[in-house]
């Protein structure tokens, strides 16, 4: 495909380099044979996807070694626009020393990763995405007939982002392992939704069953839930670690120490102090604190006393607490007009 098979030399420039090049040389372009699959001691699939008279369509080969499931090698055969030659092309390639069960997780995104000259920057233009979507088609084709399965055992139904082909499960467990806490982090992390936005919120072009906003709502209260519930059952059982414990009996916690241990010794001297708010910067516990009478105005307050206190509370509670006095910040802050 050349560049004057494209409207403009505008639209040219939306392609990187990589999809170029394999437009108009593709690597994995070809076919394999039964001859090919007894030389090597592999299993020949060759899939289908597409329509080809529509002139949208891809065959898929691979040579599969069926001790391990690996396939040993992938070539394709295109029937479509550059852009989709140039996708089969990727897919082929990523395909190679993959097991089955994985190269079913490629999806079109990982292939227009893939196919980028820059991170940052995409492949193709929005309008040509559609085109790597038969990669993921064609490899459930595959992967189906090399089980000896339908292909409606290996398919997902429950599918939310039709562009990056994420499904409700892809989304939630990113949520759960990387703490997300807001939907453009979903975006960022798994890519559903970087492309038409349709099924990140209601509004768009397209409307969707569930949106990202929902499901994210919904993991994030169940997530909470299961905090509670962990944090009930280690105090019940007398094993509450300071990680699993709500803010309420963090603060407890950290004041039952204080009580015991720390305010005496202030007291003595004329002095208090009290706990302004516990915030989680991991790995670490930030103890806000407030110092009261005579230590509010006392220079050890922010050595020694301050010292100790960490101190305590880190052999007490928990190793990763650092105190914070709020009085500090606040000269800091003046000092800085």
């Amino acid at each position: 495909m050349a560049r004057n098979d494209l409207v403009t030399g505008n639209v040219w420039e939306q392609y990187s380099k990589k999809v170029q090049d394999r437009m108009n040389a593709p690597r994995a372009l070809g076919e394999f044979t039964q001859e090919d699959a007894d030389k090597t001691g592999t299993k020949l699939i060759v899939a289908d996807f597409g329509a080809e008279s529509c002139g949208d369509a891809v065959r898929l080969y691979w040579l599969v070694d069926p001790a391990t499931d690996i396939i040993k090698d992938s070539k394709f055969r295109s029937f479509g626009c550059g852009t989709a030659i140039a996708s089969s092309d990727a897919m082929a390639e990523l395909c190679i020393g993959k097991k089955v069960d994985d190269a079913i997780h490629i999806t079109n995104t990982d292939v227009e990763a893939f196919l980028r000259d820059n991170p940052d920057e995409p492949a193709v233009p929005p309008q040509k995405m559609h085109c790597s979507v038969m990669a993921y088609d064609v490899i459930l084709e595959a992967a189906a007939q090399y089980k000896g399965v339908d292909r409606s055992e290996l398919e997902n139904q429950d599918i939310v982002c039709e562009c990056a082909r994420k499904t409700r499960k892809d989304i939630v467990d990113a949520i759960r392992e990387h703490n997300i806490t807001d939907v453009e982090q979903i975006v960022e992390i798994t890519k559903a939704g970087s492309y038409c936005k349709s099924c990140v919120r209601e509004g768009g072009h397209e409307a969707k069953d569930v949106y990202l906003v929902d499901i994210l709502a919904e993991v994030r209260e169940t997530m909470e839930g299961e905090k509670l519930a962990a944090a009930a059952d280690t105090t019940q059982s007398g094993e509450n670690s300071f990680d699993k414990m709500t803010i309420v009996q963090r603060i407890k916690a950290v004041d039952a120490i204080i009580e015991e241990y720390i305010r005496p010794m202030l007291v003595m001297d004329g002095g208090d102090m009290e706990i302004i708010d516990i915030k989680e910067n991991t790995p670490y516990y930030d103890i806000y604190i407030r110092y009261l009478g005579a230590c509010s105005s006392c220079a050890t307050g922010s050595t020694g006393t301050l010292y100790a206190i960490e101190s305590t509370l880190k052999q007490k509670v928990d190793e990763n607490i650092r105190v914070l006095p709020v009085q500090y910040f606040k000269i800091l802050k003046k000092g800085k007009k």
